[in-house]
Order: structure tokens, then C-alpha cells, then sequence
């Protein structure tokens, strides 16, 4: 499974690896390593191709969205105003094997010479200022001109996350932390949490291939994989890249600055033990990183076992994830009480959800359509919402489909099913950066109402006598003054959060040492959702829109 658009230099002729390495460096115009729109503007029109062809060659080569180009980005919009030039389409498709990439030539660029032979004249300018050393002038009274005050180093913003980062840290981290956003919905996040590859987390009861389906995505076994009959998956697993093949506890995952679990902290030591990750070198695990989790188990019994909030652990990662699989298999349609929980759990990330009909070649077709029917009528009890959820269908392993169960009709629609699971799959780096501004936005959201709430039930607080009464009144009718909140802020009620869980929480707290509401506070996430972001895409926009 390919999943990056980009082209390594590794797979050029070696005869073109210096050259393009030479034309980066020289559209690179500040030499921060990424070619920038301005710069590929500037560097493109060498090319003479139309403006809607180059502005189809970025969006090809910048599929990640980032609003720049790397170097390995750079050849491959390089070898596409080649093929350009040639008379070819520009597709995504160019890059899936429909034309061999290593053996295209290199573009004509009119002009380039010049803008070479110019670059070399203003460096050999500079190397003869570098080499006149001038002493500087001190004057008798320069000590009193010495500026006390601390200039605050500017953030440079090179991408849309690193946008994302100083907006949440100078607009949006203040009104969280000031109205315990941190400890009612979701943990502080960190720069990890920005920088982490895409996630996608599988979720199903005991033997419904969960791992078998990891395994079969990577074409091969991942340290820590356990596959059998009975529940075998005893633990959270997250298989991500690594220069090695290794397992890592999650006590030590947890503590990791550069790994986006810190949250996890908060679940305590006995998730924790049940929580490690599998490190190995995979090119899809460049680009995506896989979270296996423990199988569904039925019964009151089996949840009250477990040692830790399994529910809670579900939506931490939900919350986190760009795709959410819900495996069943044909002998496993029933959902019981665990599982509606966790489904439950879900809530707010419908839009991540797909579901997979694994196994399917283990009954005949008049079978599968009766499964498939009460499947849906299943889900339709759980998920409660109007849309059909996207069902695939399909058995996802090593081993060839049975055909003598599902006749050569059913091959193919696996095989379909299958093309179009992987192609969702391969889709998930494209959409990140999307994806990332979408958990951005939806968190800002949360924040504002949540403050909105804590400074309600603070006015709502006495001045002196009966504070603990009140407090117990207020917690007692939690969802009438979530209502109340809603008419006077005209907020929409999707958006609160679950009154139970509120309520929880609350518990633990006095109301009365909550803040006011602070206006400047939500005008400034308000100007960030309606001035800072739509300003910040546009920054990082094809150039040529």
C-alpha cells in the first residue's frame, strides 16, 4: 500500500539527483528548506505552462496541504511540469504507476541560466562583504542607549500546524486553562499532539481480525501482534514508525515529549500497563500510525474487570483519531452492553466512522445479504444518527477468498471493497492538515461553551450563606442550566457536552472558586475562528487560486 503522492530523490537518475538538488536551493529563496508559493510562483514561470496547469502540478505535489514544498515535493512537481510539457494530463493518478516517474526528463526551464549566474554574482558579493572585517565604533555614551525592555522572539510560522500552534497557545490555551477545560473535557495539548502522523483506530469484539487486519495492511507481522481464536489482544497497541523493530511500555510512552500521548497520564497506572507501543520501519507506518485495541467483551461482568475507564481511554483516542473501523464479523452481530458504550463513546466523531464486514467469505451470498440486513439494523439502534454509515465488505487477510461460499460474483465485490478500503486508507495523509484545522476549530468550540457553563453556575453561586446547598441544587438540575446557558448564548445544543460525565466531575470541585466569565478572553477565540484561521489558509492556499 502506497501512501505518499511524493517522490524521494532516491528514485531519480542520478544525473537528475544534483540538478534538482541545485534548483531547489535556487528556488528556495531564504533557504529554509521548503519552497514556498511566492517561490514556486516565481520559479515555475520559468516553465510556460498556463496558470491552470501549474496550479494543478501544486495541488498534485503539495497533497499533504502544508503550503509548501520539501525537497522530495519539489521533484515531484518538477516531473510533473515535465510530463506537462509533454502533453500529458496532470492527475494524482500520474503518480500510481500509470507512467514510470524515474525515467522522465528533465523540465525546460527558460531563463534558468541567467537566474544561475546571477545567484553565483551576489554570493561572490557576499563572500568578499564576509571577508572585510569592520570594527564597530563605540562611543563614550552608548551605555546610556541600551534598551532595558525584553523583545519576545517572533514564532515563525513556515506551515498551517505551526499556525495552529501559536493561535492555541496565545488565544485559546488561556481560556482553558482559566475555566478547567483541561480537567472537564480534554487534556492540555502539546506540540506532539500537533505534530503526530494521522491515526486510525481499530475497534470490534474478540476475534473479528482486528490484528489480522493491521497485519494484513503492512503485509507482514508487527512486534507485540497476538492472534487467536480467544481474546488474545489484551492490551492497547499503537504500531508506528520507528527505526527499529521494538515494543515500548506505556508508562515510558506516556512521559515521551515527542510521542502525542501524554494525555494518557490521566487514565493511571493500570491503563497504562495495558498500553505499549510496536516501533518498526514500514512505509505506511510513515505516514499513518495503527491503534489495535483490546476486544469487546459481552456481559455486566466483563466490564466491571476491567482495572481502568475503557470507555474514557476509547474517547481519548476517538477524539484523536482520523478514522475509526468498527470490525464485525458474520458470527458476531450482536452488540452488547460494552460495546454500545464504547459506540456511545463516539459521540462527536460520527463523521470518522466506518464500518467492516470482515469474514465474510465464511458464508454463502444469500447469507451475507441477511447479515448484512441485520447489521445495519444493529448499528441503526446505536448510532443515532439519520446518515447510512459506509459499510465495506470484504475478508481482510493473507488468505485467498473462498470462492466455493461466495461464488465469483462475491470475489469481486470483496475485491472492489477492498480497493476502495485501502484507497479511504491512503486518502488519510492527504486530508491530515484538514483534519487538524477541523479537532482545532470543534475544541475552540467546546472551550467557549464550557466557559460559558463554569461562569454560569459561578453567577449562579450566593454571596455568603448556603453555598454548598446551592452547589448540590446546581449539580442536582446540571442539564436545565445547560439550557439556560444555551437560550442566553444562543448556542447550539449538540455541542455541550454529556451531563453525566459533567456531573462527575463536577463533583469534585466548588463551584465558587470558578471565574467570572472574562469577555476579552472569548472575543479573542472569537476574532481567532473568525479572523486568524481564514487568514492563516489563506496564507498557506495553492498559490495559484
Amino acid at each position: 500500500m502506497e501512501t505518499s503522492s511524493a517522490i524521494s530523490i532516491g528514485t531519480c537518475l542520478k544525473e537528475h539527483q544534483k540538478i534538482y538538488k541545485e534548483w531547489f536551493n535556487i528556488a528556495d529563496s531564504d533557504g529554509d528548506g521548503r519552497v514556498s508559493g511566492n517561490d514556486a510562483t516565481k520559479f515555475f514561470a520559468m516553465s510556460k505552462l498556463s496558470r491552470q496547469e501549474l496550479k494543478q502540478v501544486w495541488a498534485v505535489a503539495d497533497s499533504k496541504r502544508q503550503g509548501f514544498l520539501g525537497l522530495s515535493e519539489f521533484i515531484t512537481a518538477m516531473k510533473l511540469v515535465s510530463l506537462a510539457q509533454e502533453g500529458h494530463e496532470i492527475t494524482s493518478d500520474l503518480l500510481k504507476g500509470s507512467v514510470d516517474m524515474k525515467s522522465v526528463e528533465l523540465p525546460v526551464l527558460e531563463g534558468l541560466e541567467n537566474v544561475v549566474s546571477k545567484q553565483k554574482v551576489a554570493k561572490t558579493n557576499v563572500d568578499v562583504e564576509d571577508n572585510v572585517v569592520t570594527k564597530p565604533q563605540v562611543t563614550a555614551k552608548a551605555h546610556w542607549f541600551k534598551s532595558k525592555s525584553i523583545i519576545k522572539p517572533q514564532v515563525n510560522v513556515f506551515t498551517i500546524v505551526d499556525g495552529l500552534k501559536r493561535l492555541y497557545t496565545e488565544k485559546l490555551k488561556p481560556l482553558e486553562v482559566t475555566y478547567r477545560f483541561n480537567d472537564f473535557a480534554s487534556p492540555v495539548l502539546t506540540n506532539s499532539d500537533f505534530d503526530a502522523k494521522p491515526m486510525v483506530m481499530l475497534l470490534g469484539q474478540y476475534s473479528t481480525g482486528k490484528t489480522t487486519f493491521i497485519k494484513h495492511l503492512l503485509g507482514c507481522d508487527y512486534p507485540g501482534a497476538h492472534i487467536g481464536p480467544e481474546p488474545t489482544t489484551d492490551r492497547f497497541v499503537v504500531a508506528m514508525s520507528g527505526p527499529d523493530e521494538r515494543t515500548i511500555p506505556g508508562n515510558t510512552m506516556a512521559v515521551q515529549a515527542d510521542m502525542p500521548f501524554n494525555g494518557l497520564t490521566s487514565f493511571g497506572g493500570a491503563f497504562l500497563s495495558k498500553f505499549e507501543c510496536s516501533q518498526m520501519p514500514h512505509p505506511v507506518l510513515d505516514q499513518i500510525t495503527l491503534v489495535d485495541t483490546p476486544g469487546v467483551l459481552s456481559g455486566e461482568k466483563q466490564r466491571m474487570q476491567r482495572s481502568y475507564d475503557f470507555t474514557g481511554v476509547i474517547s481519548w483516542f476517538a477524539s484523536k483519531c482520523d478514522m475509526i473501523l468498527l470490525l464485525f464479523d458474520p458470527h458476531k452481530l450482536d452488540i452488547s452492553d460494552e460495546f454500545k458504550r464504547v459506540i456511545t463513546s463516539l459521540r462527536g466523531n460520527e463523521d470518522k466512522i466506518r464500518v467492516v464486514l470482515n469474514k465474510a467469505d465464511q458464508v454463502d451470498t444469500q447469507q451475507l445479504m441477511r447479515v448484512y440486513g441485520a447489521l445495519m439494523w444493529s448499528l441503526g439502534k446505536v448510532l443515532n444518527t439519520p446518515e447510512v454509515v459506509r459499510v465495506y465488505i470484504g475478508s481482510f487477510n493473507d488468505k485467498p477468498i473462498n470462492e466455493d461460499a461466495v461464488g465469483p460474483i462475491g470475489k469481486e465485490l470483496f475485491e472492489k471493497e477492498q480497493t476502495d478500503l485501502l484507497a479511504d486508507l491512503m486518502d488519510i495523509p492527504k486530508k491530515a492538515c484538514d483534519r487538524k484545522i477541523n479537532e482545532f476549530v470543534k475544541r475552540a468550540r467546546a472551550a467557549k461553551i464550557n466557559a460559558y457553563i463554569m461562569s454560569h453556575l459561578k453567577k449562579e453561586m450566593p454571596a455568603m450563606m448556603g453555598k454548598s446547598k446551592a452547589q448540590q441544587r446546581l449539580m442536582d438540575n446540571l442539564e436545565e442550566e445547560f439550557g439556560k446557558v444555551q437560550r442566553e448564548f444562543h448556542l447550539p445544543a449538540g455541542d455541550f457536552p454529556s451531563v453525566e460525565h459533567f456531573r462527575e466531575v463536577l463533583g469534585g470541585y466548588n463551584i465558587d472558586k470558578f471565574e467570572k466569565l472574562k469577555p476579552k478572553m472569548i472575543q479573542a477565540v472569537d476574532d481567532m475562528l473568525g479572523y486568524d484561521i481564514p487568514d492563516l489558509l489563506k496564507k498557506f492556499r495553492n498559490p495559484y487560486d
